[in-house]
């Protein structure tokens, strides 16, 4: 089967064909799986033993965006991303949520996937307006960075219609170090793999809100921002987001865009995405361990941190 969009109106951008569309048969490697198992030869100790092992599923996802345009229905392909399949409806959604294309839920009419799992289209209910300068700015997204393939900072940035609240939620120091436990009993495929990152919504208790897991940092971010969209529950201003990993330029945005006042991540922060949640008014913590984290940006909303002292 051949993935193509499917009006002589769509942009040119990558599209799925035969080659990238099949995978091999089996009942350990099928479309639509996160996890698949592969035989192995490991070497250790001066043997070679053979055995299987279970990999996290990466296949390309094409999104397309179908709207009204001049009295006709337009279909374009927006963009190309490598992804874990699962939660694609969502990870769509959030995606042209975090694009600034979707402003709301109700701008979404309807959710299609076909072309076995690798092609899904949302439909923009009738009347909704599409801004063609941001469409026009498609792109290939590799697994490893959300930003790939875009030609200036400019492109990338999206302002967010509903910044967090300054001072809101206080979260407790304790807390924040307890996150990354909490985020690793709930990675049923990481646990498999070991090889997906994975996103998380709290509350202000700890408790968790919503898991999903991907072998890209920002396509686990957009299908917990679309399933939160999709749910009525944007904006997200007394949430928690933890990130394995590190903390990106995009992952600061995303949550920016999402409402999100508290961005955490196991790894470091990059510099952009320090500059750009001071701009917005994110907390912004990094290295989180059992016993530390650093606080990068707004540490006003972090409470109980002890005595501070100079360097």
């Amino acid at each position: 089967m051949t993935a193509t969009v499917a009006s002589a109106d769509a942009v040119d951008v990558p599209t799925l064909n035969d080659r990238t569309m099949q995978c091999p048969d089996g009942p350990d490697n099928r479309i639509g799986e996160a996890v698949t198992t592969v035989p192995t030869w490991r070497v250790e100790h001066g043997r070679t033993t053979e055995r299987p092992d279970d990999l996290a599923v990466e296949e390309p996802l094409e999104i397309r965006l179908a709207f009204d345009q001049d009295g006709r229905r337009v279909r374009r392909g927006i963009s190309v991303t490598m992804r874990t399949p699962g939660h694609d409806g969502e990870l769509a959604v959030g995606f042209l949520f975090t694009e600034g294309i979707l402003a709301s839920a109700d701008q979404v009419a309807d959710i299609e996937e076909w072309g076995r799992g690798n092609v899904v289209r949302v439909g923009l209910a009738p009347g909704v307006s599409v801004d063609l300068a941001r469409l026009e700015r498609h792109f290939y997204t590799a697994s490893s960075c959300g930003v790939c393939g875009k030609a200036a900072l400019e492109a990338v940035r999206v302002k967010p219609d509903a910044a967090p609240i300054a001072g809101r939620p206080l979260v407790r120091a304790d807390l924040i170090r307890r996150l990354p436990e909490t985020l690793r009993s709930a990675q049923g495929v990481f646990d498999r793999t070991g090889g997906l990152h994975a996103a998380a919504l709290f509350d202000p208790e700890g408790q968790w809100i919503a898991v999903r897991e991907d072998v890209g940092r920002h396509n686990a971010l957009d299908k917990v921002i679309g399933a939160s969209l999709l749910a009525g529950q944007l904006p997200l201003h007394d949430a928690i987001l933890l990130v394995s990993g590190r903390a990106s330029f995009e992952l600061v945005q995303k949550a920016a865009v999402a409402g999100i006042p508290i961005l955490a991540a196991v790894g470091a922060p990059s510099s952009l995405a320090v500059e750009l949640a001071r701009e917005h008014g994110l907390s912004l913590i990094g290295f989180v361990r059992s016993d530390r984290f650093n606080i990068y940006a707004g540490p006003d909303r972090v409470v109980d941190r002890g005595e501070t002292t100079p360097s």
